[in-house]
């Protein structure tokens, strides 16, 4: 699968669990390190409109990365959507940027030379550490809320 329909995908998938949540989203005309935006509107369940600015990466596999550069963006999430190719194991993985930074402090990633010198890690191949870390980040549409909004929904 290209790089570009693992996007497309992503981004689909993506939206429709931020719709499930209650949320609204919408999508910036230029791509700046934001690629979607989710809120909540004026209704009865909010008293004021809530923004919150989503940096997704999207994988057919398991893939994670932090780079310094998004640290500029106030309140980012970052997003990362896996297992693409099959709908059945396909997970998303969400936590604001200090989060995401924190877990690379974690796994000895931000005294590494590729975060020094290039400021940005990646991996291909999660480590059960890892994936131990990003456990409480698998979101759902109620987490996708609180995430978002930082209360439940109410219905």
């Amino acid at each position: 699968m290209d790089t570009q329909i693992t996007e497309l995908l992503g981004r689909s998938r993506l939206i429709s669990e931020l719709l499930h949540a209650g949320l609204e989203v919408a999508v910036p005309a230029r791509d700046r390190g934001i690629d979607l935006i989710a809120y909540v509107d004026l209704r009865a369940d909010t008293r004021r409109f809530i923004a919150r600015p989503i940096q997704m990466k999207a994988a057919t596999t398991e893939q994670f990365a932090i780079a310094k550069k998004y640290a500029k963006v106030s309140d980012l999430i970052l997003a990362y959507v896996w297992h693409l190719e099959d709908p059945a194991t396909a997970v998303t993985y969400a936590m604001t940027y200090p989060e995401a930074v924190e877990i690379g402090t974690r796994m000895g990633w931000t005294k590494t030379s590729s975060w020094i010198d290039k400021h940005a890690y990646s991996t291909t191949k999660p480590s059960k550490k890892l994936k131990k870390l990003l456990e409480p980040y698998v979101m759902t549409p109620e987490r996708w809320r609180e995430r978002i909004v930082g209360t439940p929904r109410v219905r």
